[in-house]
Order: C-alpha cells, then sequence, then structure tokens
C-alpha cells in the first residue's frame, strides 16, 4: 500500500497529547494505520491576506509538480522498456525508496531557506519544477526522434519479404548488372507456390532466361527468387507474375544506398547507447528532485492551512499515517470522532455526498488538515 494521508490536527496541551491521542485511537487496538510524525520546521508565517492567496497557489503548484513526478517516472519506465524491477531501482528520493523518503522526511534547509517567506519558497519550487519539465521536454523530444528512426529502419529490414528491406538479403552476385539487354527481377513466391513457379516462371513472358531462377531467402510464408529475363519483357512477365499470385519487387541493386543504408542503422544504434545511460543518469536525479520538491510543497501546505484553520501562535502536530488498505473507511471514521469538534460544519458536509453546487468530490474536506499522497507514479503497478 503505498498511499499516505498527511494530516494536521492542533497541539493540546503539548503536540505530544495530539500524537498519543492518534495513536491510541488508530494503532494500539484496531492496526488501522501505521503512524509517524511528520516533521515541518518553525516558517515564516507573514500576514493573512498572503496566506489565504498562498493556499490556492499551493494547491495549484502541488497538481503541477506532482504531475512532474509522474511525467519523469513514466518517461523513466519507457526509456527502460518497463524492466519493472530496474524502474523501481531508479526511483529513488535522496538515495533512499519512496516511502522511506517520506516516512522520516526533514526538510531540506539548503535547498528551501526557512528564513525566506513562504512565498519564496514556493517560488524556489515552482521555478524547480518548470525547470524540470522543460528540460525533460527536450531531451524526451531528441531521444524519441533517435528510438523512432531506428525502429522504423529496424522495421524496414524485418517482415513480410513483400514489403521488408532486402539490401541484408541479396549480393551482388545475384544479378546480370551493367547489361544493355538483360535484367534480374526479384519476385516473392508464396510457399505453397514453389512448384508451380519452377514449372511456370519461364512461360511468363517471351525472353526469360531458361534455368535462371534461384531461391535466395525463404521465410516462413514465402520464398525470394531471382528471374533474369530480356528488358523489354519486363512489363508482360509483371503482369503475367500477377495473374499467378507471384509479387514482382521493384528493386534495383545499388550498393552505395546500401551501404548508406546499413552505416545509418549503426550510427542510430550507436547514437541509441551512447545518450542511454546520460538520460537514465538524468531522470534519476531529476526525479529524485521533483519528488523531494512535491513533498516539500505537501509540507508547505499543511503548515499554511494548519495556521489558517488552527489560528496563531503556530500550535499544531502534523502526522503521517499508512492506511491499512482494508480498514480505510474505518479509519476515516475513527478521525472523524477524534477531530470532529475541530470544525462543526464539517459533522454536516461529507465529502462522498453530492451537494448540488457544492463540488466536495474533489477537495476532500475534513475537519482536520488533510492531503493524500499517492506513491503509485506509474501506469503499471511496479
Amino acid at each position: 500500500m503505498t498511499e499516505f494521508w498527511l494530516i494536521s490536527a492542533p497541539g493540546e496541551k503539548t503536540c505530544q497529547q495530539t500524537w498519543d491521542k492518534l495513536m491510541v485511537a488508530t494503532t494500539r487496538t484496531n492496526n488501522l494505520s501505521t503512524n509517524t510524525k511528520f516533521n515541518i520546521p518553525d516558517l515564516k508565517v507573514g500576514t493573512l491576506d498572503v496566506l489565504v492567496g498562498l493556499s490556492d497557489e499551493l494547491a495549484k503548484l502541488d497538481t503541477f509538480v506532482e504531475s512532474v513526478v509522474k511525467k519523469v517516472a513514466q518517461y523513466m519506465a519507457d526509456v527502460l522498456e518497463d524492466s519493472r524491477d530496474k524502474v523501481q531501482e531508479n526511483l529513488l528520493a535522496n538515495g533512499l525508496d519512496l516511502v522511506t523518503y517520506i516516512t522520516r522526511f526533514q526538510w531540506d534547509m539548503a535547498k528551501y531557506p526557512i528564513k525566506q517567506s513562504l512565498k519564496n519558497i514556493s517560488e524556489i519550487v515552482s521555478k524547480q519544477a518548470m525547470q524540470i519539465d522543460n528540460d525533460l521536454k527536450s531531451r524526451a523530444s531528441a531521444y524519441n526522434n533517435l528510438k523512432g528512426n531506428l525502429q522504423n529502419l529496424e522495421r524496414k529490414n524485418a517482415g513480410s519479404l513483400l514489403t521488408r528491406s532486402l539490401a541484408d538479403i541479396v549480393r551482388k552476385d545475384d544479378f546480370v548488372l551493367d547489361s544493355e539487354y538483360l535484367v534480374t527481377m526479384l519476385v516473392v513466391v508464396p510457399k505453397t507456390s514453389f512448384v508451380d513457379w519452377q514449372k511456370t516462371y519461364e512461360t511468363l513472358a517471351e525472353m526469360v532466361v531458361p534455368r535462371s531462377t534461384k531461391l535466395l531467402f525463404e521465410d516462413n510464408d514465402s520464398g525470394l527468387f531471382s528471374v533474369t529475363l530480356f528488358r523489354k519483357a519486363v512489363d508482360d512477365f509483371k503482369h503475367k507474375a500477377r495473374e499467378n499470385k507471384f509479387t514482382v519487387r521493384d528493386f534495383q541493386y545499388n550498393e552505395e544506398e546500401m551501404k548508406a543504408d546499413k552505416e545509418e542503422m549503426t550510427r542510430l544504434s550507436t547514437d541509441k547507447k551512447k545518450q542511454f545511460g546520460p538520460l537514465v543518469r538524468w531522470l534519476k536525479v531529476n526525479f529524485s528532485e521533483a519528488f523531494i520538491a512535491w513533498i516539500h510543497i505537501k509540507a508547505l501546505r499543511v503548515f499554511v492551512e494548519s495556521v489558517l484553520r488552527y489560528g496563531l501562535p503556530v500550535n499544531f502536530q502534523a502526522m503521517l499515517l499508512q492506511p491499512n488498505k482494508k480498514n480505510m473507511k474505518k479509519l476515516r471514521e475513527v478521525l472523524y470522532d477524534l477531530y470532529k469538534h475541530l470544525d462543526s460544519s464539517a459533522a454536516i458536509i461529507d465529502a462522498s455526498m453530492d451537494i448540488p453546487g457544492l463540488n466536495l468530490s474533489q477537495q476532500e474536506y475534513y475537519p482536520y488538515v488533510y492531503y493524500k499522497i499517492d506513491c503509485n507514479l506509474l501506469d503499471f503497478k511496479v
């Protein structure tokens, strides 16, 4: 279970009492959740007006930073081509797995100095996330182009004999070259028609060179035959071949073109390998940066919301709950009973109720400060 509930409640006589009450209610007897204290430092409060404005800005920033975290994680999965164990190994925050980082969260004083105003700290996070997002777009675009071009070439060299590149199948001595009168054609023949081909190819048109056919390559479905004939008989031969369900490939032997194709394939393959390592390293570092920034935004939101709800002086306990999946509904009820006295209006409004004009299902309003942290960051469950 990688869902956490980050909540806060006002300090009773002391914050420790608030913590003890939660522990008694949720863990001592009924094992509803695993809880840890969530340490938020003494941040600068500022004015009430600033806090109200900041509350909305932080909500938007939370959504944006979460989207950046998910994009980096998903692109990591794409680059590692869904090797799930490897993806998990690389999705770390400060070298720790995500659950450990969140449960042992410590504010990063160097990145987000607490002497700065809350607005300044949120702007630092915003700039950082935008930079990662922009860098990801340009790096992903370059790597995807390279990967796409390579896949197109690989597709050309695989698949049906009717469409695939023949460069790695044919050799120079399979062709009559530089002849004014003669030309070698390549014909795709279904496997079931090999005998028919041998019997009929010399009679498909006038001026087919007898005994000139040769099987150059075969796959599960068909074979590639060469046949030599006079140039003036080509159109007639193609027409008759089509009537007999033999497919003439339009192919001219050009050594330079074929060599260029092979070199391009080698170059793209080498470039992809060269870019792969640095790209994975960049994703690893920037996933960590984005995830850390995201959890700091959650901390900022708890702080701002707690001050707005519970007032000054700052006196609240932030707590991180990892719900037991089977008991989530029960945990909600226990928390409601524990904190309903904090907000009488929340007693009437249940987030699961659909009240016209009140869009509460998204907001999930409870009498205590609550934010969800979901570590299921990928489409597949790692």
